[in-house]
Parts: structure tokens; sequence; C-alpha cells
């Protein structure tokens, strides 16, 4: 081991907590540098980044495009705060977004990551009925759901079972059955017909209590991988919203291309909702940013100039204008790089692989959406961050290919950059690993 290497890892010991991950168990990776969809560590070995790290950098590493959009804007404004100053960063990206999102999505209010981006939703919903003085403090979501770690957004994603220490203090939240679809569910009719009559039950029961529901469209994240059908989708927003229930969707995964469709909410064709959440590849993995959109009948109950009435609600970072910045590169590349092009040629190559693993492995709930691919191993045990999904982890970097898998679920979102060539030879390493 190089003295710097050494170096670093022991200050990395002394000093640091690493998110989501055992302190005994720390064993950090030294990445010095990247490029597209590779990582190299500091000792020269190389990485497939199979999930964009953690599902942001969707142009791949140190694209040259940001990085020109970035450099432009550091010799302009750096950072200003955003309660009475605006700047034009801010303006273009939010004038950019609603252009892209359906109609009735107008207002934004920015953020700096997934938590705070749903935390503002979930806030703002009581605050709308607050406002029209109702008092209604109820959510409704799905079981399975994650939507981020601070308070509120713990409470709609308890069920994902990461919370358990915070139980007490979480917002009255009612769960959902998920109806997942995969290749070969002939069950999946049934099961969306239970979710849509426990949906029933709740709205009669609930209806003046109910703020929000929030839901994650079409895919649930870090619940697995598990998709829905759009079918389902629609007829979920449109029972809610008949009953006046405002309907928040949590797209900070699913934005920016990776359900196929610019947005998850582009596959409904007649039911949109009325606030989206957006964060993580805002940036193209650059910056934290994220935004919270709203539909105008919501910001129209804050037109006010009684403060107690205003959304007091706001964050240092607010609309950072190199972030900023780096949106607006990064929306650009989807025209530049013809990125949801780029994603269906993802899509068929998944589909060819998966065939491939299914005829080699012991594997099932094969699903595919977008650049987005999953699986599950079938001898592998389910809990999130087991002994024998963590072996897994390691045998994975160790053969180069950058996965964590989500339980017994293998799953793949690589950077839209990724090569026909190194996805085809990932999904072989795979299939020897699991062998």
């Amino acid at each position: 081991m190089s003295k710097i290497k050494e170096n670093i890892l022991n200050l990395d010991k002394n000093y640091l907590w690493h998110p989501f991950t055992p302190i005994k168990d720390s064993a950090p990776i030294l990445i010095s540098n990247a490029k597209n969809e590779i990582l190299k560590d500091i000792d020269g070995n190389e990485y497939i980044d199979l999930i964009s790290s953690w599902w942001v950098n969707i142009h791949g590493h140190c694209n040259e495009h940001i990085n020109n959009r970035i450099n432009l804007q550091i010799n302009k404004l750096e950072q200003v705060l955003f309660a009475g100053f605006t700047h034009s960063p801010a303006v273009n990206l939010a004038k950019e977004l609603t252009s892209l999102l359906p109609d009735n999505m107008n207002r934004v209010f920015y953020s700096d990551n997934g938590s705070t981006s749903v935390e503002i939703a979930l806030k703002t919903a009581i605050q709308f009925w607050h406002n029209k003085g109702e008092k209604k403090k109820r959510f409704v979501a799905f079981r399975g759901g994650y939507h981020g770690d601070t308070f509120g957004a713990m409470s709609v994603g308890y069920t994902s079972g990461y919370y358990e220490p915070f139980k007490d203090f979480l917002v009255e939240t009612d769960f959902i059955s998920f109806p997942e679809f995969w290749k070969g569910n002939n069950e999946v009719e049934k099961n969306e017909s239970y979710a849509l009559s426990q949906i029933s039950e709740i709205l009669e029961k609930k209806t003046d209590e109910i703020a929000a529901v929030i839901i994650e469209p079409l895919i649930q994240g870090a619940g697995g991988m598990r998709i829905c059908r759009k079918e389902f989708l629609e007829k979920v927003v449109l029972k809610f919203q008949s009953a006046g229930v405002i309907v928040i969707f949590d797209e900070v995964m699913t934005g920016f291309g990776r359900t196929g469709k610019m947005f998850a909410c582009d596959h409904t064709i007649n039911a949109k909702p009325d606030i989206i959440c957006l964060a993580k590849s805002i940036t193209g993995g650059y910056l934290p940013l994220a935004a919270t959109i709203f539909s105008d009948f919501i910001y129209k109950e804050f037109i006010t100039s009684d403060v107690k009435k205003s959304l007091l609600h706001g964050h240092t970072y607010t609309a950072n204008p190199i972030a900023c910045e780096a949106a607006l590169g990064s929306i650009e590349l989807f025209k530049i790089n013809n990125s949801l092009t780029r994603i269906s040629e993802l899509e068929k190559i998944h589909k060819k692989c998966l065939n491939e693993v299914e005829s080699n492995l012991d594997v099932s709930k094969v699903r595919i959406l977008g650049s987005i691919a999953a699986f599950d191993v079938n001898k592998i045990d389910k809990s999130y961050g087991s002994v024998e999904s963590n072996k897994l982890k390691t045998k994975f970097l160790e053969n180069g290919l950058l996965l964590r898998p989500i339980g017994n679920t293998i799953y793949l979102m690589p950077p839209y950059c990724i090569s026909k060539e190194k996805l085809i030879q990932s999904y072989e390493k795979i299939i020897e690993i699991l062998k």
C-alpha cells in the first residue's frame, strides 16, 4: 500500500462516518478519478459504475459539457441567498423544468436533496389545507416505498424497514399493498384489484383526514426495484383525485429518463400528479440540487401578504447558481446525445442479457423499465444488508463491477453513455459470479 493511500484511509477511519454502512464493516475503496462509466481507484483498478453512483450520474462521470457550464458560472456567481434575490440559472432551470413536465406543473421550489424535496411536498400539502381552514394531517403511501430519511419522508416510507428506532415520532400514514409486476406474473390483476379496494376503504373512512398520497410512480427504488403497471398507476391517481386528495409523485429516482421517458408521469395519459419531487440526477450527478414542483391550485393558496400563511421553509444553498447551471447542462445533453433513444437501446440490451441470466441462473421476478433492469436471486436471503448480499457486493467489486444488491435483488442502472460491449461484458461477469 502506498504512503498516500495509507494516510488517506487512516484519516478516513479516524474521522468519517459512512452512510448505510455498519461501522465495523467499513472498508472504503479510495477512488481517485473517473470518466464516463468507469471509476478508477488509487491503485489503478477499474470499476464499471452499473448503478450510476446511487442513480445520479446519468451521463457518466466528468462530462465535458457540464464541466464547461459549471466553469463559466463559477466566474460569474457562486452563491447568493434565495430569499429576496434571484438569478438567471435558477429562473432558466425553472422554465426548462416546467416546459418538460405536464402542463399543470408551474411552480418550482428548490432545495438540495431528495429527502428535502419530499419533505417540502408533505409540508406544503398539510399547509395547503391549513390555509383553507381545514385540518388534514394523514398521508397515504405504498408498502415498501422509500422516500428519504428526514422525519416526514420516513413517515411515508416506514414500511421500507429502515426506521424502527424512530417509529414513535412519525406522522400518521396508511399503507396500500404494492401490486408488483414482472415477466410471467399471472396474479397481477388480482393484486391490483386488492390494492384498489384498500384505497376505497381508506377513502371511505378517512378522506377528511388525508392531506395527500405519495407515490413512487411505476417503480419503487430502494424497496427493491419493484415495478407496477402504468394502467394501475392511472387508476390510483384518478381515484385519489376524484376524492379531493392531493397526489404527490416522488420522481427523485425515476426522473430524467430512467423509465424510458423523461419523467415517469409521461407514461400516464389521463392522470397527472399535483406535486412532483425531483433530485438525484437533476444535475447529472455533479452537485446537490432538488426541486419540488407544484400545480397552480396549490400555489394559489399561498399567495398572501400574511406571513403565517406563507411557506416558511428554505435551505441555505437553495437554487445554488452553479448547481442550476449543471442541471441546465444535463438537460441539454438529452438533446445533444439523443439520450432517450439511447435509453431505448439500453433496454433492448437488458432484455437480451436477462434472457441469458434466466437460462443460466436460479432467478425470478425478472423486470425491466427503461434503463433499469432487475432480478431476484432465489437462494439469497431477502433481508436488506444480509451477510450473503454483502459478500456478493464485495465479489462484484473484486471483479470490477459496482453493484449494490438490495437483499436478494440484483439491479443495474448504468449511465446512458455506457457502451454496448461494456454492458454485455458486465452481464457475463454477473452470470459467472452468481454461478
